[in-house]
């Protein structure tokens, strides 16, 4: 079985669909609740890494302190944001996700597919309905 490792918030619908998929390959995920555990310094920057992704990318607007804090302000230098995403944690977008093919953001939900080694059991339909595996176990989106 493959290690699949998820940063997770529950009322996230991406982040939902994401674990759902990867229930649907077959796996059980390791779920870090990010908010609850949020990754210490030395992982924050690892998972940056990993994904090959600029700091800024990893930055959540939405429903976030980003513009009372002024976030979007190229003043801030990564170190800086990294710090920001320690202290606030709302502020690491999600769901992350950690497999053997890779490390990734999965914004949209079905980019989860492309680094996820076991196909999808069965038809698979987002919160939102739209349809992501077909009842042929095609991906449609």
């Amino acid at each position: 079985m493959q290690t699949v490792v998820t940063y997770h918030n529950p009322k996230c619908g991406t982040s939902r669909n994401v674990l759902a998929m990867i229930r649907n390959a077959g796996i059980e995920p390791e779920i870090i609740h990010y908010l609850e555990q949020p990754p210490d310094e030395a992982t924050l920057r690892q998972l940056i890494q990993n994904m090959g992704i600029a700091v800024r990318d990893l930055l959540r607007q939405k429903d976030t302190p980003y513009d009372s804090l002024n976030l979007g302000d190229p003043y801030w230098t990564d170190d800086q944001l990294i710090g920001f995403m320690l202290t606030h944690p709302i502020l690491i977008n999600r769901p992350i996700v950690i497999t053997p093919l890779a490390t990734k953001l999965c914004r949209p939900s079905e980019t989860v597919l492309d680094i996820l080694e076991l196909p999808q059991l069965k038809p698979f339909t987002k919160e939102d309905g739209q349809v992501v595996i077909n009842v042929e176990g095609q991906r449609v989106v």
